[in-house]
């Protein structure tokens, strides 16, 4: 009887491990990438340079060599600075797998940006770059053109 009982409780344990053990998993790829995306462009909105470079890598290369994670992150913060706002409205995000990283792209739409930015408004077309640094996704390359 008490052998039957402590095999009750041992399969009761059992099956709320099996429960719990989805819970604790990581978000997809996929959809990581997607939520530091959109934490990025929320970051930029609210002049946050320091969530625009969280999920940036330490050797990020934008455009080529034009722009740096530090460039990037001092763009930001001047324009918070400066008290200047951008808006930035996002198209739909596309991740397609490539060996151990992921590239998304999409499209981004700068819609103000004060007097620092007047010449870069519009509609860009992004290529970003995703690797897996230490359990977390970091963009180390990023390309864009404007479209419109």
């Amino acid at each position: 009887m008490i052998l039957k009982k402590k095999m009750i409780l041992v399969a009761g344990a059992l099956v709320l491990l099996a429960l719990t053990l989805p819970s604790c998993r990581r978000a997809p790829d996929e959809a990581q990438v997607r939520e530091a995306i959109a934490a990025m462009v929320q970051a930029a909105e609210t002049g946050s340079a320091g969530g625009v470079g969280k999920p940036l890598s330490e050797d990020f290369d934008g455009n080529a060599g034009r722009l740096d994670r530090r460039g990037l992150t001092g763009m930001v913060r001047l324009l918070a600075l400066r008290g200047d706002h951008v808006g930035v409205t996002m198209g739909p995000v596309s991740i397609e797998r490539r060996g151990e990283r992921l590239v998304a792209t999409f499209t981004a739409t700068l819609s103000s940006g004060g007097k620092l930015l007047p010449d870069q408004l519009g509609v860009y077309r992004v290529e970003s770059a995703w690797r897996n640094e230490d359990g977390d996704w970091r963009c180390y390359t990023a390309t864009w053109e404007r479209v419109m």
